[in-house]
This record gives structure tokens, C-alpha cells and sequence, in this order.
């Protein structure tokens, strides 16, 4: 099942890569959406040569030859990614009702946005699923036969949510030293290196010395209101943008480029809103892995020395 004429809005966030955009933006061109937003980031003036590459990918992103509804919000200036993502998601839904969100790196399988479509409309005002999630790492530990399952982690790389949703984003994390110091984490992992692992990171971006990104934010956000993800039982969206190039994936790793497969319609919904906590238990290790681990706590102790200088 490959909709034509997708009615959800799609919002595709892109930068400085024109190849990944380019192989992005063409699946996006399959599904016709009826309505496109478009938000870029600027240049950066140190990097030579970069006003040009983000002239490309912004003319890449521009040939729409469908009958389609087109909505621009490219900076001039580099915001970074976490001001350009938060700032992006806040023009999208101050436009749409939902909506599905892809970054130029995430390159989804045809049928991902017939499965966000479904689920969107599902799911629509019940606020205990927070968006729904195409990507699926863990896959081999999944032991179900439904589309589907409920996650209290979720994943980015290719999700959707509804303007309720994303008015609660709590960018600062308002709440997290009181919920530091009852000890909340504790509460939902079972296994301390988890908590610790969330805690440091927690710390850092309620401290403003965290890594330059938006999504720490976003599962905290989730996890405070315990809210759920709707997942996708498989690899719908598979992540292109391991490599010199990113923002963050800079090291490949196996374990995250996953190509990304079909699932199958009519979708098999669950017959409980029971969040399958030992699926979790796989992400959670990926996430306090040692490569990542280590990654993350560099770039916190980047961003603390420039913060105090």
C-alpha cells in the first residue's frame, strides 16, 4: 500500500548535503505529498564553500513537480541544530495539525508514510502516545505480530506527531531537578548505568552545556509526561548520514544503518497500550554503549568549556 497523493504534510529539514538530500527528497517525490514545508539552516561563515553547498540542497529541495502546497522557512544565518530543529518544528505546527518529519539523512521506505498516516489518524487526541516512530534498530529481539508496538524511548529518525504533541516540548527541562533529586529515572530503567547515563545528560542540557541538539529535550519531555511511541514492528527509515559530514553520526556503526524495508497493510494494531519495556531494554543499552557513551560526554565537556570561557 504506497498512497499516492499523501494528505499528512511532510516536513523535510535539510542543511549542507546535497547527495543525502537528493536520494531523501526523491522519496519524498514518490508520495506526492499534498503539502511540503521545507526548513534549511544557514551557512556557516568559517566554512568555505558552504553558502554554495546549502544553495544546492535548497534548489534540490525546490523542484517540485507534483500539485503540491509548498511553505519555505530557510535561515540565513546558521542557527545549529538544536535553535534550527526547535525553531523549524515550532513554524510546522504553527502551520499544520500533524505532520510527518524527516531529516535529510533518514531515508524512508515508500510505505513509512502510509503507516505514519494510519496512526496519526488512530492516535489522533489521545494524549497518552506522544508521535508515532518508522525507525525500528532493535528488531531482532521483537517477537510480535502486530505493526507495531509501544515504546517509552521511541526514535527520531523518521517520526510524526500532532501540534499537541510538540506544544508540550519543554526545551529547558523545567522540571528536572526536581524530578532529579526524587530520584524519577530510577523509576522507569531498571539498570543504573541507564539512569546515570540520562542523568549526565539531563544535567547538561537543564544546565545549557549540553550537546548543540534538540531530541535529549524531547525524550524527556516524553518520559516526564510518560508518554508513549507508537514504533514500527520494523526498519521503516534507514539513517544515510553516517560520516565526516554530520552533525553527530560522525563514527558508522553497524548497529544504527539498518537499511530500511516495507511493512505490510492492513496494519495490526495492539491489543494493549502496555509499552514493551524489554525491547526498551536493548535501545537503552545501545544508547550508554561505550562508543556512544563516550561521544556524548565528549561533546558535553566541549560545550561546558566553550559555555564557561
Amino acid at each position: 500500500m504506497h498512497a499516492k497523493a499523501l494528505a499528512t504534510p511532510v516536513a523535510l529539514f535539510v542543511f549542507n548535503r546535497p547527495d543525502t538530500t537528493r536520494r531523501v527528497f526523491d522519496a519524498i517525490a514518490r508520495i506526492e505529498p499534498r503539502r511540503l514545508l521545507l526548513v534549511a539552516d544557514g551557512p556557516r561563515p568559517a566554512r568555505a564553500g558552504e553558502a554554495e553547498i546549502c544553495r544546492q540542497v535548497r534548489e534540490i529541495v525546490s523542484r517540485v513537480d507534483w500539485p503540491c502546497e509548498v511553505g519555505t522557512n530557510f535561515s540565513q544565518h546558521n542557527l545549529g541544530c538544536q535553535e534550527r530543529m526547535i525553531s523549524g518544528l515550532d513554524w510546522v505546527f504553527s502551520l499544520v495539525e500533524d505532520a510527518i518529519v524527516l531529516e535529510d539523512d533518514c531515508l524512508p521506505d515508500p510505505s513509512f508514510f502510509p503507516f505514519c498516516q494510519e496512526l496519526l489518524e488512530r492516535y489522533r487526541g489521545d494524549s497518552r502516545i506522544a508521535y508515532i516512530s518508522g525507525v525500528n534498530l532493535v528488531g531482532k529481539h521483537l517477537h510480535t505480530a502486530d505493526s507495531y508496538f509501544f515504546s517509552e524511548i521511541g526514535g527520531i529518525w523518521g517520526w510524526a506527531t500532532w501540534r499537541a504533541e510538540w506544544q508540550r516540548y519543554d526545551r529547558n527541562l523545567t522540571d528536572w531537578p526536581r524530578l532529579k533529586h526524587e530520584n524519577a529515572l530510577s523509576e522507569i530503567f531498571r539498570d543504573p548505568k541507564a539512569v546515570a547515563f540520562l542523568t549526565r545528560i539531563f544535567d547538561a542540557m537543564h544546565a545549557k552545556t549540553g550537546p548543540n541538539t534538540w531530541d535529549y529535550q524531547w525524550l524527556y519531555t516524553c518520559l516526564k509526561n510518560h508518554s508513549l511511541t507508537a514504533v514500527s514492528s520494523v526498519n521503516l527509515v534507514g539513517n544515510i548520514g553516517f560520516g565526516p559530514e554530520a552533525t553527530h553520526t560522525v563514527n558508522e556503526d553497524i548497529r544504527f544503518m539498518l537499511p530500511p524495508v516495507a511493512i505490510e497493510f492492513p496494519l495490526k494494531h495492539p491489543a494493549s497500550f502496555i509499552p514493551l519495556r524489554s525491547i526498551d531494554r536493548h535501545r537503552v543499552q545501545d544508547m550508554f554503549s561505550p562508543s556512544i557513551f563516550h561521544r556524548v560526554l565528549k561533546r558535553i565537556r566541549r560545550s561546558a568549556k566553550r559555555f564557561v570561557r
